[in-house]
């Protein structure tokens, strides 16, 4: 493990978090001290979450892998009671759930409106509700939005739309956890460099995306990683906020 422990003792709860970005943060938090579960969807993400607690466990630290549809209300209750019943209870929480839809308006259907606020919005919901009944005292939610959020182009009505609603839940929590010291907030990437951007857009597109940052490049995920572990240790005064993470690719 590396000789920084600064979150020995702490343990973590990251929905999501078996690849990708989810991955890494799993990884990064474990790195730092952190005892962490490892959430995944569904089968189809199954070996990906145990390969990342394999990799956590043989770099010498502790991690489970625990199935759970975060939009179930069952599965987020019994993913945050998997970190009591295997460390004691939980410290962090962090979201990374989320699903991306390019489509006009007009063209998306009621199915894809209902799958994309669910996704996107009720994940989050439910995560931070759980997290705030059940964190100890001096905890840390954060969930991952988007960049789109301060953007003003078509296309994603369902993904910045779904992803919207996030910030006024992160809002609300930040004010009422505020008396157990439990910070919440929001890390909004730019268009990141991974499948989950890809599948979504034309060459074209993505070298129009790529122009709009420094270095003419897409968001890494290892550029996010380290903000979700300053804010939940030395960050742990920034609270009801969105971090806009993008290389300038928007501001508000």
């Amino acid at each position: 493990m590396s000789s920084n422990q600064s979150l020995s003792g702490k343990v973590a709860v990251v929905g999501a978090g078996a690849k990708n970005l989810g991955g890494l943060i799993s990884r990064t938090l474990a790195e730092a001290g952190a005892k962490v579960v490892v959430n995944y969807h569904s089968d189809g993400s199954r070996n990906e979450a145990e390969a990342t607690v394999k990799a956590i466990e043989t770099a010498g630290g502790e991690a489970v892998a625990v199935q759970g549809d975060l939009a179930s209300l069952e599965d987020v209750e019994r993913v945050f009671a998997t970190a009591k019943e295997q460390f004691g209870g939980a410290d962090i929480a962090v979201n990374t759930a989320g699903m991306v839809l390019r489509k006009p308006i007009i063209e998306t259907t009621v199915a894809e409106y209902d799958k994309m606020f669910e996704v996107n919005s009720k994940t989050a919901f439910l995560f931070i509700r759980e997290a705030g009944k059940t964190l100890n005292d001096g905890g840390k939610v954060i969930n991952v939005v988007t960049s789109l959020l301060a953007a003003f182009t078509d296309g994603y009505a369902t993904y910045a739309g779904g992803k919207a609603p996030v910030e006024q839940f992160t809002r609300a929590a930040a004010k009422e956890f505020a008396p157990r010291m439990i910070s919440v907030n929001c890390v909004a990437p730019g268009p990141m460099d991974t499948p989950f951007f890809y599948g979504q857009e034309t060459p074209e597109r993505v070298t129009f995306h790529k122009s709009q940052a420094m270095g003419n490049d897409l968001t890494k995920i290892e550029e996010i990683a380290p903000i979700v572990k300053f804010l939940v240790t030395d960050g742990s005064w920034i609270t009801g906020q969105t971090i806009f993470a993008n290389g300038g690719y928007t501001v508000r």
